[in-house]
């Protein structure tokens, strides 16, 4: 779920493998096969290659079966690497099995497998444009296991072997994509120009556009490029896909939700799939249709990715023990190499929530400082996941604001009017400001934490929004999320912008240091002192200083 240029939306980090979606031109029954993976059809692909193989069972069919298996948003290593072995006793020079073998390897993180795809690639001679194509492909399909510069070299020589009979788009897709994981946008936009007129399915290379405009918060091209994928393919199952992504950015939840049923409609059964729209539920804060879904696949599916998305649903709605056993079932299931520091991080959430309701005061210490040691973890990893001290917050006020709960609290004709024009045009920061005010006005503090949530994610520099947020957490008794806040407001505000902003700083350094003051004496001492020496006549920091300077 994660795009390469990290977009600035909560992520679960699933550890999926990045799925790039090629076209080839060869055989029609080839072509049909690698348009199905294009438009996340998995079920569709294997059916095509496996029907190919019943007529032909060739070391290449055998090949395009197991890499469809690595293709799909989780990989089977075990499938791919049975067609793969398949494919070499049929032929035991297929250097496209080789390069399949090998993936496999950099798949579950050994980076031994790039030497061994350069071997292949050697052992041909670099006479054959695809075997050239498929080991660059390897080399780009996982972020983290990945080789762009030698991806970027292999597809410039296929490009050039297949300049005499015309060189097909997904070529430069892949070419692009590698720019990508090198973090260099301009020539992965320039790849994907070069690929637009060549593609017989336009909306392949829009899509690709819109999610690195995205990657480089480039909202409104983003927006624009997934507009011209749908209009030119509406039933092309990505493109859902990205702009579910687009909308989750601005927290629109209901216009994601219904991207995702578009998803789900245009991809198709496949179990893998399914299992990618529940991971997206999740990140909507849809946990009823992710937990639906999962249902739906999960004993379909023997991939152990299953349990910590349970874990992550069971975290969602509170329950810390069954996200704790199935946290535990992931982590002895799976390969140690795919256990990532957001794993950890929530493995530290789930010890906190424990901690919380525990009464032994022994097992109550231990609890928590595993929670600690596991989030620093994360935080050290620099992942973003979560917003880790948020949730801690959040664990220890009884939880975060949902739209739920929003939509239980107080409303009015404006809220409601309000409300409208932010789901017509979720840019709109005059409607947002408006609605959040609105929302405060009537005391519906959860509607007000979420709308100033928004504000900041569409103006991340912004500083007011936080302190709204750092208020209305206050008000709703969440002071560890208002600390929080508070303190995100003053290291925000700009050194031009401290004299206007002098009232509302002193009262946020005060507010930090009233909630510190029986955790943190130091920390209160000093934001008190910060409060008066804004403001001097504040009373109630006065009242405070004397207090904690006794």
């Amino acid at each position: 779920m994660k795009d390469i240029m990290n977009m600035n939306v909560k992520k679960i980090a699933f550890g999926a493998a990045v799925v790039f979606f090629t076209g080839f031109a060869s055989a029609q029954t080839l072509q049909d096969g690698i348009n199905s993976i294009d438009s996340d059809k998995f079920a569709q692909a294997k059916t095509n290659f496996t029907d190919m193989i019943a007529k032909e069972p060739t070391a290449e069919n055998y090949f395009y079966l197991g890499n469809t298996f690595l293709r799909q948003g989780e990989p089977d290593y075990a499938k791919a690497t049975e067609s793969f072995n398949k494919g070499l006793a049929a032929d035991g020079k297929s250097y496209l099995n080789r390069i399949g073998l090998a993936a496999v390897k950099l798949g579950k993180g050994d980076k031994s497998a790039i030497a061994e795809i350069q071997k292949v690639v050697t052992d041909s001679r670099e006479k054959d444009a695809e075997v050239l194509f498929r080991a660059a492909e390897a080399l780009t399909l996982f972020e983290k296991n990945s080789s762009p510069d030698l991806a970027i070299q292999f597809l410039t020589k296929a490009i050039e072997k297949a300049e005499k009979k015309g060189v097909p788009a997904h070529y430069y897709y892949t070419l692009g994509d590698a720019y990508r994981l090198k973090r260099a946008p301009g020539e992965a936009m320039s790849a994907y120009d070069k690929a637009l007129p060549l593609a017989k399915n336009k909306a392949s290379v829009y899509t690709r556009m819109a999610t690195l405009w995205m990657a480089a918060q480039v909202w409104q091209k983003a927006k624009e490029s997934v507009d011209k994928a749908i209009a030119v393919d509406p039933t092309y199952a990505p493109a859902y896909k990205a702009l579910a992504g687009y909308d989750i950015r601005y927290q629109q939840n209901a216009k994601a939700t219904q991207d995702l049923i578009n998803y789900t409609k245009y991809a198709d059964e496949d179990p893998y799939t399914q299992l990618e729209i529940a991971k997206l539920y999740f990140t909507n804060e849809d946990y009823a249709n992710s937990k639906t879904v999962l249902d739906k696949i999960f004993d379909k599916i023997e991939d152990p990715i299953k349990f910590k998305l349970r874990a992550y649903q069971s975290y969602a709605d509170k329950n810390y023990a069954e996200a704790k056993q199935n946290m535990d079932t992931f982590v002895s299931q799976a390969e140690k190499s795919r256990v990532q520091p957001a794993d950890q991080g929530l493995q530290g959430l789930i010890a906190a929530g424990l901690a919380k309701d525990e009464k032994d005061a022994a097992k109550k210490s231990a609890l928590m400082t595993e929670s600690q040691q596991k989030i620093a973890i994360a935080k050290a990893a620099k992942d973003e996941t979560m917003k880790w001290d948020l949730e801690l917050a959040n664990i220890a006020g009884g939880g975060g604001a949902s739209q739920a709960d929003a939509d239980k609290g107080p409303t009015n004709p404006t809220i409601e009017g309000l409300k409208k024009q932010v789901a017509a045009n979720a840019q709109d920061s005059d409607a947002l400001f408006k609605l959040a005010t609105a929302y405060q006005d009537a005391k519906n503090w959860n509607g007000a934490i979420l709308t100033w949530q928004k504000m900041s994610a569409l103006l991340p520099d912004w500083a007011p929004a936080y302190y709204s947020q750092g208020y209305s957490y206050q008000q709703a008794g969440n002071n560890d999320a208002a600390k929080l806040a508070y303190e995100k407001f003053i290291s925000t505000v700009k050194p031009a912008d401290q004299e206007a902003n002098k009232q509302t700083l002193a009262y946020a350094y005060f507010a930090v240091a009233y909630m510190s003051k029986d955790s943190d004496a130091a920390k209160a001492k000093d934001y008190v002192a910060k409060s008066l020496q804004l403001d001097p006549t504040y009373q109630d920091a006065v009242k405070l200083n004397a207090e904690i300077n006794k």
